[in-house]
């Protein structure tokens, strides 16, 4: 169920959803769910946990959020096209490919997701570097 509860969440506009396990009051084990989400998705989110969970109460606490400019770009490599995702930090560049491509790559080709997410971040890589 958590699983399902995590999918419709992020489907419904949270940002990120995390769970914890945990020990409650009387030694019951229980899985926390954490779900970040824009305020305008706020009820939305609250309603599922409601209505797809147990749970007879939410918290919730506002904060802030700083983000580094990124932008997305579309490499070609030997096992097709795979999208990189390049933050700029000042002073340097961070450098991740997207994790759905790569997915789909390993897949297709039978590799491990490891090989396939260090052929992408090298091909991006030495693009940059021209």
């Amino acid at each position: 169920m958590i699983g399902y509860v995590m999918d419709l969440l992020l489907s419904h506009g949270a940002l990120d959803v995390f769970t914890q396990a945990i020990g409650m009051k009387k030694s019951r084990p229980a899985v926390l769910i954490t779900v970040i989400c824009p305020c305008d998705r706020l009820e939305i989110c609250e309603d599922i946990l409601f209505r797809e969970t147990t749970t007879l109460g939410i918290r919730r606490r506002l904060q802030e959020r700083r983000i580094i400019p990124r932008e997305i770009f579309s490499i070609e490599t030997k096992l097709g096209t795979a999208r990189v995702k390049i933050a700029d930090r000042n002073k340097f560049k961070t450098i991740q490919p997207e994790y759905e491509d790569c997915v789909q790559l390993a897949k297709i080709h039978q590799l491990p997701l490891s090989e396939v997410q260090a052929i992408v971040l090298q091909i991006a890589q030495s693009i940059l570097q021209d």
